[in-house]
């Protein structure tokens, strides 16, 4: 599907230089001389290369659709990971490098989506938030004020997050998985 290259929104894929590539991010710039334009950081899917490229409303770029499938995470492997089609069984493995930082919080069981481009698998997404235990916090700080300050803890994958003054050792908390922040305490 053909559109203008203002249109271009984070997370669209496109098709350009003969590679599928990720809008990451897009910042509209409008210089004193000449037309305005749409700075773009691409990111390919496949090799996980970037590019930041121009586009003006006049450019058009092939947007293509994924096809998504619902997956279940099963196991890990050294840095591969694989998944399960819920429907016919089928098994995909993806790499760590094409799952990304959110590959940390992969859970025995986790249902993803698996986006795949003529047949074949490119990109796992994961739920944008999972449910995480804290295995240790650091003590509070007498002092300190509970509207802006946050303390390190852990978490049961080994990953660090910063955390509220009353979050302690063995609460549950909801995780942004795309940057692995700290959202809310978990309701039970």
């Amino acid at each position: 599907m053909k559109i203008d290259g203002n249109a271009i929104r984070p997370g669209n894929v496109i098709e350009h230089q003969g590679r599928l590539w990720r809008a990451v991010k897009i910042q509209h710039t409008q210089p004193g001389k000449g037309g305005a334009y749409l700075q773009v950081e691409l990111k390919d899917i496949r090799d996980g290369t970037k590019l930041n490229e121009r586009f003006r409303s006049s450019a058009t770029v092939e947007r293509v659709r994924l096809e998504e499938q619902p997956y279940q995470y099963l196991f890990a492997d050294g840095d591969e990971f694989t998944f399960m089609d819920q429907e016919n069984y089928e098994q995909v493995t993806f790499t760590r490098e094409m799952i990304g930082e959110p590959a940390a919080y992969l859970l025995d069981g986790m249902v993803v989506t698996v986006q795949s481009y003529e047949g074949s698998a490119i990109s796992v997404a994961l739920p944008d938030s999972v449910v995480m235990e804290v295995t240790e916090a650091d003590a509070v700080v007498k002092g300190q004020t509970a509207s802006s300050s946050y303390k390190p803890a852990m978490l049961e994958n080994g990953e660090r997050v910063l955390v509220p003054p009353h979050i302690e050792a063995g609460t549950r908390i909801v995780v942004n998985t795309a940057d692995g922040t700290y959202v809310e305490r978990a309701k039970i």
